[in-house]
């Protein structure tokens, strides 16, 4: 192995459920396409996990976005991913329109907060439409 491939850490993909529900316990970053969530992994280096849930839109449109998500955190976490943490992104609705090198631009944001430990304010979630509080 050469010093150049040594220097690029290894990624891994999360797959137990319950490494995704601790990662909602950490930093938070919504953006119109997705919400990223980083969390500290006890140094098990970098790992990525996706999440596209069944209110985005049939099996074609989820695995497009999870294609292109996938995609995008290849890029971004071996220069821009936070060391020994887990990063979950989860997808929106707006997210398979969008163009793609405006989410990689949005992505090194919100990867950018999260390294400074900067996330958006846990305001919980928004009343559905036609519920009375």
């Amino acid at each position: 192995m050469t010093q150049a491939a040594s220097a690029i850490p290894s990624i891994r993909t999360l797959t137990k459920r319950s490494d995704f529900l601790a990662a909602n316990s950490g930093t938070r970053n919504a953006r119109a396409g997705f919400v990223l969530l980083t969390r500290p992994n006890e140094g098990q280096g970098i790992r990525f996990g996706i999440t596209v849930t069944k209110k985005i839109g049939n099996a074609v449109v989820r695995n497009r976005m999870k294609r292109r998500f996938r995609e995008l955190l290849r890029a971004a976490l071996p220069s821009a991913g936070l060391p020994d943490h887990d990063h979950v992104l989860i997808g929106r609705a707006g997210g398979v329109e969008r163009d793609f090198h405006l989410m990689a631009d949005e992505l090194a944001k919100a990867l950018e907060r999260a390294r400074e430990g900067r996330g958006d304010p846990a305001g919980g979630r928004r009343p559905r439409r036609g519920s009375k509080k």
